[in-house]
Parts: C-alpha cells; structure tokens; sequence
C-alpha cells in the first residue's frame, strides 16, 4: 500500500486507484440509461416521468452513505498516511452501521411522509400514482443504497478499487437483467423498475461485505471496534456532512427543475428525465476519476507530502478537463439520436436534445469544480468543502432558475444550470488558490 501511495509514479498511482472507480461508475450510468429505456419502452410519458421524478431519492440515500463513505475514507487515507492503523479500523466500523442506522430512521420518515414529499418532489395527477408505485418499495429496501456507498469508498483506502469495481458491475448486471423481466415481462412498471433496482444492490452489498472479510487489512465490519472518540467521529462528519450536501443539493436540484417544468407539461419533465440521464455518463466518469484520486491527495496529506499533493491535483484537473471536452462535444453532435432511442414522442425528442446540449456544454466546468470539491474533502477543508457542496444544484442555481425565469421564461430555466457551473467553477479556483498561499506560506 505504501509503494503505490507514496512512491508509485503519479499517473500510474492515479489511474491505478481510479480507473476501478471509473469503470463502476460508467456501468451505473449504462444501467441507469438502460432503467429509463425499459421504463419508455410503455411509451407511457407520465410513467417515465413517474420514474424520472423519483430520481432524488437516490441521491437521497447516496448523501447518506457520503456522511459515513466519503467522510470516512477521507479521514481515514489521512491517518493511514501517518501510520495510525487502529484507529483506521475503529473509524470504518462506526461508518459501516451508522450509515445503516441512519438509512434506516430516513427511510421510515420517508415512507410516513409520502405524499407531502412526492407533491413536493414535482409529483402531478397524472404522475403521482406511477411516482408512489417507484417511491413505496424504493423506501421499503433504501437501506441497501445507502450501503453500497460506505464500504466501497472505505476500501479505496487501502487499493481495493478492483474489489468495489466487481461487486458494482455484478448487482448491475443483475439490474438489466431483472428490469425488462419485472417492467415488462410482469407488467409491474414503476414497481418493478424499483425492485430489480434493490436486487441489484442486495448483491453488491454483499460482495463487498465479504470482500472486507476476506481481503482487507485495515477496514472492518467488525461491530466490536464499532466505538469511537467523540474527535474521531467529528472528524468523519465535518467532511462527511458537506459531501452528503452534494447528493442532497442534487435532488434539490432535480426536484425543484422537475417544478418549474412541470408547467409546461409532462413531455418537459420527461425530456429532462432523459438529458439528465444521458448527460450524467460524461458527469459520472468524471466523478469516477476524481473519487478515485481521492485517497492519492488525502494520503499524501496525511504524510505531507506537499510536493507530490500538488502535482497529482494539477494532473487529476488535466484529465477531468480534456474527458469532459471530447466526450461532451461527441455527445452534443448525437444528442436528438440519443434521446430519440427512449421515446418516440417528437416533443420530448426536441426538448430533450436541447436540454441534453445545454447540460454538456459547461461540463469542463463541472469537472473542475469536483477537483476542487475532492482536494477540499481529503484535506480536510470542511469549510470550504461545505461552500462547494450547496453552490452549485443550490445557492447559484437558484438564483439562477429564478432570475432566468423571470427575465426569460423557458429558456432561462434550462439555462440555469450552466450559469450555475460558471460561478461555482470560478468560486473553487479562488477557494483553492487561497489555500495554496497558505499552505506555502507556512512552509
């Protein structure tokens, strides 16, 4: 583990540990793309919008398993990096069963409080019943979201990549195969499109649980070390909390553009359905590289090794740029082709090539910005972590959407995520040359 964090050349080091991530995120985004074209298979718009509208509660329960995944595995390539090995252990069996815990008591709260939460998730007359089918049996396994995402991350800490990459790519498979099976072989629609989802994560975590027995040094499911100093378990939150903001401003983000669209008609909300999903392969690639270095930056932290921090940070923000310029601009030429594979319905085809082009063009932009939002998290910035985490799907793209409703209607709200890309890209440069200077100030 030393050799490849501390010694291995940067480029092998990081594509070593990244691509794993990459990969299992790429197969995600396939199945999700392969989940929504199932699902407009019944060329039923209010289903497919049903369905689309139920997207934030994954990330939901993905924001949870950050608080404990992201915010564990954070502190813990921090303290393997000054060699404090039992605490290491100690920190990823608090992480384990309180993210269940806590998925738990979320998930019950959910399900007392349906129809408020659907209405204001964008739920209408026509879609509520097909949203409620998706939303009761999401609720009933979102526990098994919430622990794909904990013990993954945790296992990146120490190289096991490879591992969380096959248990990832396992339950999807599992996924596509059930999803045609339940959606249209049963007839269950939303329902079914909810239940192949949580078998396919019933196996991944699984898998992961096992590969933890059988594989890792450091992390552990072991509830005997579950105990934690109150230091320790701040030190897990004050990073944990602002990267599970990401996911919860994501669904936010989600529900309140699925609001202003709704307006204008389910075809709307369907198309953005779509261009979120297609658009989220070039975003979830990016996410995989920048997850993946994660434990590189927080590693060479810990052990300050400022030297080599600096040029795996600039090497990771070269790859995050130039993936999301050539895929980006691949998938603006193909985009009425794409959407024209999920539905037939020339309206969606037309709204969802323009949504579709308009979400890839500032990608560079959101690459940067999670450069900028991993460094922030593995250095323990929580402050300026935090900043990152509500500006973008929250505080600059609400003003977005409201000015650009205001002023321009329609297009305005479509436009409101790219100028929100805009600001918040340039807020992560200044955050992060700020801690540059004092960093080297201090030296």
């Amino acid at each position: 583990m030393e050799e490849l964090f501390e010694k291995a050349p940067i480029r092998q080091a990081y594509f070593k540990l990244a691509m794993p991530v990459v990969i299992s995120m790429l197969a995600s985004m396939i199945y999700n793309l392969a989940d929504t074209y199932f699902v407009s298979l019944t060329q039923n718009t209010d289903l497919v919008a049903g369905v689309a509208i139920c997207a934030p509660l994954f990330n939901l329960m993905i924001a949870l398993g950050d608080i404990f995944g992201l915010g564990g595995s954070a502190y813990i390539s921090r303290l393997l990096g000054q060699h404090k090995i039992e605490l290491a252990r100690h920190v990823s069996s608090w992480c384990f069963y309180f993210g269940i815990f806590s998925s738990i008591a979320v998930a019950i709260l959910m399900l007392i409080f349906e129809r408020p939460i659907l209405m204001l998730m964008g739920a209408t007359a026509s879609t509520y019943a097909y949203a409620a089918q998706f939303y009761r049996i999401f609720n009933v396994g979102a526990v098994l979201v919430t622990m794909s995402i904990i013990p993954g991350n945790l296992m990146r800490t120490e190289g096991r990549a490879r591992e969380t990459m096959v248990a990832t790519v396992l339950g999807i498979v599992i996924n596509v195969i059930f999803d045609p099976l339940f959606i249209l072989g049963f007839h269950m629609g939303a329902a079914g499109a909810a239940l192949a989802n949580l078998l396919g994560y019933l196996l991944s975590d699984a898998l992961l649980v096992v590969y933890i027995i059988k594989r890792c040094r450091v992390i552990t499911v072991d509830w005997r070390k579950m105990s934690l100093q109150r230091d320790s378990v701040w030190q897990v939150l004050i990073i944990g909390i602002p990267a599970s903001v990401t996911n919860l401003m994501i669904s936010y983000q989600t529900a309140l553009f699925n609001n202003y669209l709704a307006r204008y008609g389910a075809d709307q909300v369907a198309a953005l359905g779509i261009a979120t999903k297609v658009s989220q392969v070039v975003n979830a690639i990016m996410v995989g590289f920048a997850f993946g270095a994660q434990p590189l930056v927080g590693y060479n932290y810990g052990a300050k090794n400022h030297k080599r921090l600096q040029a795996i940070i600039r090497f990771d923000i070269i790859v995050e740029v130039l993936w999301s310029l050539v895929m980006a601009s691949l998938m603006i030429l193909v985009a009425p082709w794409i959407v024209s594979l999920f539905l037939k319905n020339p309206n969606v085809i037309h709204y969802g090539t323009q949504l579709l082009r308009i979400l890839l063009v500032t990608t560079p932009f959101a690459g940067a910005i999670l450069v900028y939002t991993t460094v922030f998290q593995s250095t323990a910035q929580a402050f300026n972590a935090l900043v990152m985490s509500v500006s973008r799907q929250g505080v600059f793209f609400t003003i977005a959407i409201v000015i650009g409703n205001l002023l321009f209607g329609y297009n305005g709200i479509i436009w409101s995520q790219a100028v929100a890309d805009v600001l918040t890209a340039a807020l992560g440069w200044y955050l992060y040359r700020r801690q540059v200077r004092k960093v080297n100030q201090a030296l």
